[in-house]
């Protein structure tokens, strides 16, 4: 008996403990929300490993005004004797001595002088690649900025529709109690109790949905910002209260321009691009560099050589290019073109952008106020029904349509300021300052 209550005490805790996991909640406003998606953003290590890319072909091409040493040696072994014939006066025909190994090292120094400004070219080009992808990481910061806030958003308006319909479901539940009571006193119909039963079987439904919306967005939730999915996250009440104060349409639209990072990442890559066509350029100019090096040989019983020591200038220069096309050139030409064309695009597009949530911030807070006068209409027409049915005076019918009615204008205003919140938050994505907010 005593094993089984240590089982039975063993098995209590085990459920308690599952239970506590199960059951863990997390408060967050959407600031912090904001701050934990970016922190554990997926897409954002990807663009943290391409900014490593981008920095390690800077170093590429800051080693190429470095100064270029190779060592060289090697050593032969001859198995057949060769046939030396020295043709040095007083030395006979064929009366060299015997070789058979042979032993030679050099060492080439080569620093740069001048390459038509192909390696200072190279290095600033990789200078503002490195930049255009540090800009490019941080208009993707702001693109996960704007994807927490919408999901924690729908988490909102998932967690507001739960507990409207709760409350719908006690009151109904609660009449349905009464009209039972009625029922059983012939005071009404079946048949009238029974809509009343249908209605709240309705209630059920849209609360069940409603659970099951909020599951999924807490779900969702989670992974965004990196989380266990058992954690239950708990939203702040005062979000749907931001966006109050919107400025003119070309405030925002001037701020879209100096902030937006997508547009001065492009900026950065047309400089790379102009120093790229410079750089192409530069191919048809001759390369000098100074020049040294070493060698030393050593060919036993035959010939030794060390301290042959040697300095110059070194001059080269393609010839071919005199005749041959320079496609890099013209290529780099080509991505100029296309850079400038991209430009003007995304400047059209910022300005649409711009003046689209506008028009939808704008639009989303009128809505908040037709919602508002409707829920208004919505309650006072539940009273009134409400009244006229205690006074046999409205149906049934008429007394559950009204308080249908009156759950659907609640929920709506609720859904309306929240997405009110959001339109505004889309705005400052479109200005490039939703993470500055």
């Amino acid at each position: 008996m005593k094993r089984i209550n240590n089982s039975v005490i063993a098995l209590a805790l085990f459920i308690g403990v599952a239970n506590a996991n199960a059951q863990q909640k997390k408060t967050l406003t959407l600031d912090e929300a904001v701050k934990l998606g970016i922190q554990n953003s997926k897409n954002l290590k990807i663009d943290a490993a391409k900014i490593e890319e981008a920095t390690a072909d800077l170093l590429e091409a800051k080693n190429r005004q470095l100064p270029e040493l190779k060592v060289s040696g090697s050593y032969m072994y001859l198995p057949i004797k060769p046939t030396i014939d020295l043709k040095l006066p007083g030395v006979s025909a064929g009366g060299g001595p015997e070789v058979h190994q042979v032993l030679y090292g050099s060492a080439n120094l080569s620093v740069p002088i001048y390459s038509g400004g192909r390696i200072k070219y190279g290095i600033q080009s990789a200078k503002y690649l490195v930049e255009a992808s540090k800009l490019s990481t941080e208009n993707d910061k702001v693109a996960i900025a704007y994807n927490v806030a919408q999901a924690y958003n729908n988490l909102f308006k998932a967690n507001q529709s739960i507990k409207v319909l709760e409350e719908n479901l006690v009151a109904s539940q609660k009449r349905d109690e009464t009209f039972l009571k009625m029922e059983n006193n012939g005071l009404i119909a079946r048949n009238d109790r029974l809509k009343a039963n249908l209605q709240t079987s309705n209630i059920e439904l849209q609360l069940l949905e409603a659970k099951n919306n909020y599951n999924i967005a807490n779900i969702n939730m989670d992974l965004l910002l990196g989380l266990p999915e058992i954690i239950e996250l708990e939203v702040d009440q005062n979000y749907i209260e931001e966006g109050n104060d919107v400025k003119s349409v070309d405030y925002y639209v001037n701020t879209a321009r100096e902030n937006r990072k997508d547009l001065q990442a492009l900026d950065m890559q047309r400089k790379a691009a102009e120093l790229g066509t410079k750089a192409a350029k530069a191919e048809n100019l001759p390369s000098i560099a100074f020049t040294g090096g070493y060698v030393a040989a050593d060919i036993p019983k035959f010939l030794t050589i060390y301290n042959a020591v040697n300095v110059g200038v070194g001059i080269s220069y393609n010839l071919s290019n005199i005749w041959k096309k320079n496609s890099s050139l013209k290529q780099s030409q080509a991505r100029e073109m296309q850079l400038a064309a991209t430009n003007e695009l995304l400047n059209d597009n910022i300005k649409l952008d711009v003046n689209k949530e506008y028009q939808n911030t704008d639009y989303s807070k009128k809505r908040i106020t037709v919602f508002e006068k409707s829920a208004e209409q919505a309650n006072e027409n539940y009273r009134i029904t409400k009244n006229k049915y205690d006074n046999g005076l409205a149906t049934m019918t008429e007394l559950l349509d009204a308080d249908a009615a009156q759950i659907a204008a609640n929920v709506g205003v609720i859904n309306a300021k929240a997405d009110a919140a959001l339109a505004y938050r889309k705005l400052l994505q479109t200005t490039g300052t939703l993470t500055t907010k």
